[in-house]
């Protein structure tokens, strides 16, 4: 872990322990601005059960290009050439030769 890592997770630490203190100041705010009042009408014509469902779902099926978990838990990868399935470490295909 990075310095700046460090120095954001205590920023952001300390931010939110201000942040919760001032947690009745902040809602009497956010009151005052009319953000509450819009993010109960947002909620109230937006956000369904079935909107929410979609969204959770869209979530859940979100994966990085090309990442298998069962890939990932087995330590295989495929051959770019033959689509061999190959270890993890290995340099060369077994079938075709080509290095991965």
């Amino acid at each position: 872990m990075t310095l700046g890592i460090r120095k954001l997770i205590v920023v952001s630490l300390v931010g939110g322990v201000v942040l919760f203190a001032n947690f009745l100041l902040v809602a009497h705010w956010l009151q005052e601005r009319g953000v509450i009042d819009m993010a109960q009408h947002v909620r109230q014509e937006f956000l369904t059960g079935t909107a929410i469902t979609i969204i959770v779902v869209l979530l859940i099926l979100l994966v990085r290009p090309g990442y298998s978990a069962a890939r990932a838990w087995a330590g295989t990868r495929r051959c770019r050439v033959c689509d061999h399935s190959i270890r993890e470490d290995a340099q060369y295909c077994g079938d075709c030769g080509s290095r991965v």
